[in-house]
């Protein structure tokens, strides 16, 4: 029977040899070449802890080529210089140079080489700690982010304007104070689903609802996105009720997911506002002439083509209002 220290002894041997194996294949990763006469440990140590690190970047990658996003979405990739060592998370493959190695998705935090970028599926994951603001954030990114069928925005901000303004005189015409709305927009960049829009806030309901249509017109891809913008235009322009609303249900296909529920919870609430009209004075035509440039925006035309579809915008909205029902 071995000795208590031989059996030591070989445990040490053994220690010594994996650890050996494990430089062999870091530096065979890192493109290095080792001599017979390898660094001491303290070279190797902070190499080794970085390398451990990367490994929880590749799990995820993997993970996500395994999971298919409810809504899919493509990744918004910026040159970016990596700190240390980095490896590309669709590859695997070690990114080389000491500035601008590769892209990083601002969105989710995937790190890729440059062509390896085109390469990848969309299935962009936004991550909450990569959103810097909720206003000016792509429509997708922000629901995918949260979780949520919707903005975070435009539920709350119906969900007031419903509860204490459907009967409020000039209720989406009347601007609110200018200062509160750029104060409420700020709070929700900071505080997001924290953010206080209650009448003891906010008493005046014209912020609230200033403050949704500012998130709608600033939207890097408007509500009604830019690909399904002419055959929204086209299908207003048809005199034939039946092929209009044939028309319609055609470019609402063409709408991204979240731009649909989206676009189906407002005129739900827009049509209760029309319900209303006794009192807040605003009709489906009203509310079509508010909400028509604020949904969609005409994409690379000229000023009088763009001019000329303003007319055709109201009745996309007005249409949408009046045929909710059976639209979505």
């Amino acid at each position: 029977m071995p000795s208590k220290e031989s059996y030591e002894e070989n445990s040490l041997v053994q220690k010594a040899n994996r650890e050996a194996n494990q430089e062999d294949m870091l530096a065979a990763a890192l493109g290095m070449r080792v001599g017979p006469q390898k660094p001491p440990a303290a070279f190797w140590q902070p190499l080794k802890l970085f390398a451990y690190s990367q490994l929880t970047s590749l799990v995820r990658r993997a993970t996500l080529k395994e999971s298919t996003p409810r809504a899919e979405k493509i990744h918004n990739f910026k040159v970016h210089t990596f700190r240390g060592p980095h490896w590309c998370e669709h590859c695997a493959n070690f990114m080389w140079g000491l500035m601008a190695q590769g892209v990083k998705c601002s969105d989710c935090g995937l790190n890729v080489h440059k062509q390896c970028a085109p390469l990848v599926p969309n299935d962009c994951k936004p991550s909450l700690r990569h959103i810097r603001k909720v206003y000016s954030c792509d429509l997708t990114t922000l629901v995918n982010a949260y979780n949520t069928a919707r903005p975070m925005v435009v539920d709350m901000c119906i969900r007031e304007i419903e509860s204490r303004g459907l009967k409020s005189e000039g209720l989406y015409r009347i601007s609110g104070f200018t200062d509160s709305v750029e104060e409420v927009k700020s709070s929700f960049d900071k505080d997001g689903e924290k953010t206080d829009i209650s009448a003891k806030a906010y008493e005046d309901i014209n912020i609230i609802t200033g403050a949704l249509k500012m998130y709608l017109r600033e939207l890097p891809v408007p509500v009604i996105s830019y690909d399904a913008y002419p055959r929204f235009i086209e299908a207003a322009k048809l005199s034939d009720p039946e092929k209009k609303l044939e028309a319609f249900r055609e470019a609402l296909a063409l709408l991204p997911e979240s731009h649909t529920e989206t676009l189906k919870y407002l005129m739900a609430h827009l049509k209760r506002v029309a319900q209303n009209e006794k009192f807040n004075l605003m009709n489906a035509e009203n509310l079509g002439i508010v909400f028509g440039p604020t949904l969609m925006h005409a994409p690379n035309q000229d000023a009088m083509t763009a001019l000329n579809d303003i007319r055709y915008q109201r009745q996309v909205v007005e249409v949408l209002i009046k045929n909710e029902h059976v639209l979505f």
